[in-house]
């Protein structure tokens, strides 16, 4: 019998970033980012489930909610860059975050804006400068061709 193990594959934790279509000047890659890096969460449901009197109809939803956590050093020139873009304007447009492993393709997030800043920590022992970003996946493409 052959071994069943599978390799399991490596993460390469410079590989993760966020490229944005019209602000190239605030891409995000590895030098530019503390030790918790990039987060990318959805919220909703892809399919929502209406309940009938004898079960359930499904109902494939055409986005869900995307939340990006830039996980910025306050000591390199891109979290100025960053503030510099929330003074004028928090609009951001299309956006893609590239994983940390090439296994996964890169996530087209649309619609961003810049939703805030966590906490600042100004006591020189912080280098964090978290900025959180909001925009849209499109999930559920075949809906568009039925």
């Amino acid at each position: 019998m052959a071994n069943p193990q599978i390799p399991q594959g490596t993460l390469n934790r410079l590989r993760g970033a966020v490229i944005w279509t019209s602000f190239p000047a605030l891409n995000v890659t590895a030098p530019f980012l503390g030790r918790e890096g990039i987060s990318l969460g959805f919220e909703g449901n892809m399919t929502d489930y209406v309940d009938t009197l004898t079960g359930a109809v499904t109902s494939p939803t055409p986005y869900v909610a995307a939340r990006l956590t830039l996980n910025l050093l306050k000591t390199q020139g891109l979290s100025d860059a960053y503030k510099q873009q929330m003074e004028t304007s928090t609009l951001l447009g299309e956006g893609q975050v590239r994983p940390d492993t090439t296994t996964l393709g890169p996530y087209t997030i649309t619609n961003c804006g810049i939703e805030g800043l966590d906490e600042l920590r100004l006591n020189g022992e912080v280098a964090g400068f978290v900025v959180r970003v909001r925009g849209y996946y499109v999930v559920n493409n075949q809906l568009w061709s039925l």
